[in-house]
């Protein structure tokens, strides 16, 4: 787990996030080690430099029992997600497709949390959660004023990100097919080389490489399925990394990648049930219902762990008047939303988005402002907006990491924000 831990006291977190400026990002570093990542002395200056706010000059600080809490949250999900009565709810408003189940849990699973004024909020679940080979570099380029974080910084662990990914694949792997390991490795989205975390993609490719596995770049509408096998470019793919967003793979541009997946000739992670069962945020209104979990056999430290989500409904046509009334305290999201898109606070709503929302599937969640990181952006300091994110697989955390921005969702547009290393308080 690539976070460092910085030896003072836990009540210290927030004081250092107010006041804290002595540990900035080191460009020149973070350039030359992405460049060694990808292989590429031009890497860092034509990807990296074209995307501005993709990493922040500041780094967030947690405090230990804040860790812990978050740990006890994401165990207490993957254990209410085995239980049956869980499983039956979440899959039966999810398509056919994702009922299949071929082993697989699923890479880079995503915990997104504030660090609210009430306490830890875990806002919502990702199965492709984008950004962990990106901050691994991020980890690297640390540089510090004082010793003693000096010192942390050496023993953040990031140099053992690589060899933990791919234990991570091999046993997603494993778990479908037994024995043995992929010989290629496709790295899948719609138009790659388009996407904002494209860099992500060539440090994957590179990643897969290094440990001897053959890797590639792909569209998904360049796959071909015949005769039983999945290729791109005539070369046999065995494993695709999958960075759709067409979570249940109903577009025609997927048909190869559906068609190779139901008959089991390719391992696909994560699949479309990993993201019935923990992403489609419909499934945060059975995660913060107690009453309802502990009637499907949750334990009490299960529904401990998930006193961190906030209320979450589903708008419905004979909820929609006392949503409205309420909407000042509620964030509103698409079931199956991903990247902020089509997200909405509830004092942004006007009339006209609120009929657009009760003409799709939208839940409510309770509203939970995130924490703030003071910043110095050309000299002068800001508070920005700061979210956590886990980088889990099979409940073990592989990294953690924040995101700052300003407005009322992530993004990557605000100077400052970004990509932030996370240290531990």
């Amino acid at each position: 787990m690539s976070t460092s831990i910085v030896d003072t006291a836990p009540e210290s977190a927030e004081r250092l996030n107010r006041e804290c400026f002595c540990i900035t990002l080191d460009r020149a570093a973070l350039c030359a080690a992405l460049n060694e990542e990808a292989g590429d002395p031009g890497f860092c200056a034509h990807l990296i430099g074209t995307r501005p706010h993709l990493f922040s000059t500041a780094p967030v600080f947690l405090a230990v029992a804040t860790m812990a809490a978050m740990q006890r949250t994401v165990g207490a999900i993957e254990a209410v997600t085995s239980l049956a009565g869980y499983r039956d709810a979440a899959l039966a408003w999810a398509p056919e497709i994702a009922r299949r189940s071929f082993g697989p849990r699923g890479v880079f699973m995503g915990y997104d949390f504030h660090l609210a004024a009430d306490g830890l909020r875990l806002i919502e679940v990702n199965t492709n959660a984008g950004g962990a080979y990106l901050n691994a570099a991020l980890a690297k380029a640390q540089r510090a004023c004082c010793a003693e974080v000096e010192t942390a910084l050496r023993h953040a662990g990031a140099d053992d990100f690589d060899a933990g990914v791919i234990r991570m694949f091999l046993a997603e792997w494993r778990l479908q097919r037994g024995t043995g390991a992929p010989s290629r490795v496709a790295i899948v989205d719609d138009r790659p080389e388009e996407q904002y975390l494209y860099p992500e993609f060539v440090l994957a490719q590179r990643c897969f490489i290094q440990h001897g596995i053959d890797a590639v770049i792909a569209d998904a509408s360049a796959l071909r399925y015949e005769a039983g096998r999945l290729t791109v470019a005539g070369r046999s793919v065995d494993l695709v990394y999958n960075r759709l967003v067409d979570f249940q793979l109903d577009l025609p541009a997927h048909a190869a990648l559906r068609a190779a997946y139901l008959d089991q000739a390719v391992v696909l992670t994560p699949s479309p049930r990993a993201h019935a069962l923990f992403a489609d945020k419909r499934n945060l209104t059975l995660l913060s219902d107690p009453a309802l979990l502990g009637s499907w056999g949750a334990s009490p430290p299960m529904l401990a762990g998930l006193e961190a989500l906030p209320k979450t409904v589903r708008v419905t046509a004979g909820n929609a008047e006392e949503l409205w009334v309420r909407r000042k305290a509620l964030f509103f999201k698409p079931a199956s939303g991903y990247g902020s898109k089509a997200v909405y606070r509830g004092d942004k709503l006007t009339k006209k988005v609120w009929a657009e929302i009760l003409n799709h599937e939208y839940v409510a969640q309770a509203l939970a402002a995130p924490s703030e990181r003071a910043v110095e952006v050309d000299g002068a300091r800001q508070l920005l907006k700061a979210d956590v994110r886990l980088h889990v697989y099979d409940g073990q955390i592989l990294q953690v990491a924040a995101r700052l921005y300003r407005g009322q969702a992530t993004n990557f547009r605000t100077p400052g924000g970004g990509f932030a290393p996370v240290f531990v308080a």
